[in-house]
């Protein structure tokens, strides 16, 4: 057997030479490397005589230039009527089902080893796409094919699949472009014809260093997670600093005659809106067909030419998978910007019709530069600014309040994230719906980043997030650190060292990040903006069921309750005559206040407690006990989450609190007897059926003591001037009441207010309901949010200034 390797190395020698006028060197090379090496040992190339060239050795990196041309008679996915049909067969039989009036919504991924390295855009309703769309990658082995896949996009639904193909790197010729037709196929079912696939593909070997390539490419890998996916697309779409065009602002009115889901014969409809990355989703409206929602969403356009926004009407179902009641998009780019167009548009696959206010408008407003393009620090530029945002133009574009300007300056002693003991950190800064990042440095637990990022501010109570993030190539990235900085607690052009906080923001992690924020707003615009609905954010967590949470949000309940009690108590006091000295001042107040009582007082009241509490703020008093104890709650919580939560405690406890299983078993019982009846109902099918059911009870018990115990605490707020801004609004509020109560005849004013309501319909059939007391309440930020906003203590050796010396940049 060893005497047999020598000869089978000089037969495929002798072949290899044979036919060596039918392949080039190249292709000959790569044949004899591709073999194992107790083989190929001792082989080498002689290249003809008259060759012109010299093979190219193996450069270690190649360049793969694809432009995705077209598609041509692409499978169907998409069928009308026939789609609940469709599902049932794809699922039962894995057929593939085609209709002469179906279609589909095709894009295509392009995979290396496993990774996805692209993704086209989608092309709505066409069998025969045109995509045109070109793509450059990095390839450093071309052992591993380019694999091909088409899916058909289904908004709210898993996508479908369209067929696949490879494409073999090590067949193509070197730095010639090729036009490359694949023929799509099903593993599972080859016979089906699924279409084909046009491309234009050019291999270019590179040479040189490539470290750095190597690091753009595992970028570009990475950032295909569905975390940072959203940010590495912008920045391909625009080389340029501005990342997106404009805003489309959808208001969803009302939907007419929808198709009934229920038993009663009427349905619980939402909606679903999705444009790219962006997703909303609208309230639910409860027993109706002709339901009226009343909601406003804003989109970021990142495309000049516009785009499709996918809609879908849902049927809300407890304890069960909602049922999908209609589709439809909207295409943007026939429609005129600076215009708000109404439209009736009928829902696909389900019956009824949604009738929709869009309006284009056209902004340049984000944008990411390096420290050196600053635009506030030329003195031309930012007196531009100011005057653009001075109280002379209060009432112009009332939606433009302010800008925002972040320097990412550096982050020292962050988390080690990797097994090497170093992390590969990036930052991601985002505002409302504004996400922008930095480039990622790797190897570093003291990263220097130096960019500058501009925003445009729609709303001043608006909450700027700093997040720290390391890169991992296989897997989503790792949290390192997060701060939260409220636009009004920033002092202007200070640079500043922040402590890094956990992801819930309760306490600290490691690291400091150091920034450095202007912000520029008008404040007759700002205060104007707190009385209309606040911004919804598109990316947010699912609610989710947490014992932790349900319980600090009782007990948050039962701090309100009892400070009303003990109010009441105070009150009584003074009837009992238990201090003779209080009772007889409350009297005597008593009887001024009854005799001379006029309806102005009211508003007039309520300044005595945020003048009070103002005085003690600018004397130094620290009015902040209940935020300690918010802080010791938030702590308490922690430290149980990490202990073994299965042993109920038998009694209450020293300070009065029932037991947690006591708790829950109350709260359950008090809110929601009819939900937990149902539940037990023998009739009921299904056991998964009762925990989707407990789940809702849960989520909907949480949320509800959440929002009286937030509102309770953002009242208290208001009065204890958390936020001066607000405070100071308030105070404008009740005095304007007040002048026009003390000269205006109550009657009047009723009136007034009377003919507003019944009125407004009529003046504006598509007006958004909305009460400004609670908008405004919505910008007080509860007990929770104050410690969340909260800057941490800093270690003295952390000092922006000590730092600036040496590094200013």
């Amino acid at each position: 057997m060893q005497n047999a390797r020598p000869n089978n190395a000089e037969e495929l020698k002798a072949t290899i030479r044979a036919t060596w006028a039918l392949i080039t060197p190249e292709q000959c090379q790569k044949l004899i490397d591709s073999m194992p090496r107790r083989i190929n040992a001792g082989i080498n190339i002689v290249k003809p005589s008259n060759a012109e060239t010299a093979p190219v050795a193996n450069p270690g990196m190649y360049q793969l230039d694809i432009i995705l041309k077209k598609g041509h008679n692409l499978a169907i996915r998409d069928r009308g009527g026939m789609y609940q049909l469709d599902i049932i067969l794809k699922k039962g039989h894995n057929l593939a089902i085609r209709d002469r009036g179906g279609t589909s919504d095709p894009y295509v991924k392009f995979k290396i080893g496993g990774k996805e390295v692209f993704r086209s855009k989608t092309i709505n309703k066409n069998l025969n796409p045109v995509w045109d769309e070109k793509v450059s990658l990095l390839v450093d082995s071309l052992r591993e094919p380019l694999y091909v896949k088409v899916f058909d996009y289904d908004f709210g639904l898993q996508d479908d699949f369209m067929g696949s193909a490879y494409l073999y790197l090590e067949s193509l010729e070197h730095q010639r472009n090729l036009d490359v037709t694949l023929d799509l196929e099903d593993p599972q079912y080859p016979d089906h014809d699924l279409g084909t696939l046009e491309l234009a593909v050019t291999l270019s070997p590179k040479e040189g260093d490539f470290g750095e390539a190597t690091m753009l490419l595992r970028r570009s890998w990475k950032r295909s997670n569905k975390q940072l996916h959203s940010s590495m697309r912008l920045s391909d779409v625009h080389k340029k600093a501005q990342l997106w065009r404009g805003i489309v602002s959808i208001s969803l009115i009302e939907a007419r005659d929808l198709q009934p889901m229920d038993a009663n014969g009427f349905s619980d409809p939402y909606v679903k809106f999705r444009l790219g990355h962006q997703k909303y989703k609208s309230k639910t409206i409860p027993k109706t067909l002709n339901p009226q929602w009343r909601e406003q969403f804003d989109f970021h356009l990142y495309e000049e030419q516009g785009g499709f926004i996918d809609i879908t009407v849902w049927d809300k179902d407890a304890g069960k998978k909602d049922d999908f009641m209609g589709r439809c998009s909207i295409d943007l780019s026939p429609l005129s910007k600076e215009h708000t167009h109404k439209l009736d548009v009928p829902l696909e696959e389900g019956e009824g019709m949604l009738v929709l206010l869009v309006t284009l408008t056209g902004a340049a407003a984000v944008s990411i530069s390096d420290l050196s393009v600053n635009i506030l620090d030329d003195p031309h530029e930012r007196h531009q600014i100011l005057q653009r945002y001075s109280v002379l133009r209060s009432f112009h574009n009332l939606k433009d309040v302010g800008m925002v300007q972040v320097k990412v300056i550096r982050a020292e002693g962050l988390m080690a994230a990797d097994v090497t003991g170093k992390s590969d950190p990036f930052c991601v800064v985002e505002l409302s719906n504004d996400r922008l990042q930095t480039h990622t440095v790797y190897k570093n637990l003291n990263p220097e980043w130096n960019k500058v990022f501009t925003f445009n501010v729609k709303d001043i109570h608006s909450v700027l997030e700093v997040t720290v993030y390391d890169e991992d190539r296989d897997r989503s990235a790792d949290f390192l650190g997060k701060v939260a900085i409220p636009l009004l607690n920033i002092q202007n052009g200070e640079r500043k060292a922040y402590a890094l906080k956990s992801k819930e923001l309760t306490g600290p992690t490691k690291g400091v990040i150091f920034l450095e924020i202007d912000v520029i707003f008008n404040a007759v615009k700002a205060g104007l903006r707190t009385l209309i609905p606040i911004e919804q954010k598109y990316i947010e967590d699912e609610p989710r069921v947490s014992k932790q949470l349900l319980l600090q949000n009782f007990n948050r309940v039962r701090r309100c309750i009892l400070f009303l009690i003990n109010s009441g108590c105070y009150i009584n006091s003074c009837f009992e005559w238990h201090s003779p000295q209080r009772s007889i001042c409350a009297f005597l107040l008593f009887v001024l206040v009854v005799w001379n009582f006029e309806l102005y007082m009211i508003p007039l009241a309520l300044l005595l407690p945020l003048a009070w509490n103002y005085i003690l703020v600018a004397s130094g008093k620290d009015t902040r006990q209940d935020m300690q104890a918010m802080e010791d709650l938030l702590e308490d919580e922690d430290e149980d989450y990490d202990k073994d939560d299965k042993v109920p405690r038998p009694g209450p406890s020293d300070d009065g609190r029932l037991p947690e299983s006591h708790v829950l078993e109350d709260m359950l019982a008090s809110w929601h007897f009819e939900w937990i009846r149902v539940m037990v109902d023998p009739e009921r099918k299904g056991f998964i059926n009762k925990l989707y059911a407990i789940q809702d009870v849960c989520i909907s018990v949480q949320n509800a003591l959440d929002e009286v115990a937030s509102y309770g605490e953002r009242i208290k707020n208001t009065f204890n001037w958390t936020v001066p801004f607000l405070s100071w609004l308030a105070i404008v509020a009740l005095c304007v009441a007040t002048v026009l109560i003390y000269y205006i005849p109550l009657r009047y004013i009723v009136l007034a207010w009377g003919v507003n309501k019944f009125t407004k319909k009529l003046r504006d059939p598509y007006n958004i309901d909305n009460n400004e007391l609670l908008d405004f309440l919505s910008r007080v930020p509860s007990d929770i949010q104050v410690v969340q906003y909260r800057e941490l203590k800093l270690d003295l050796s952390h000092s922006p200034n000590k730092r600036k010396k040496n590094n200013p940049g």
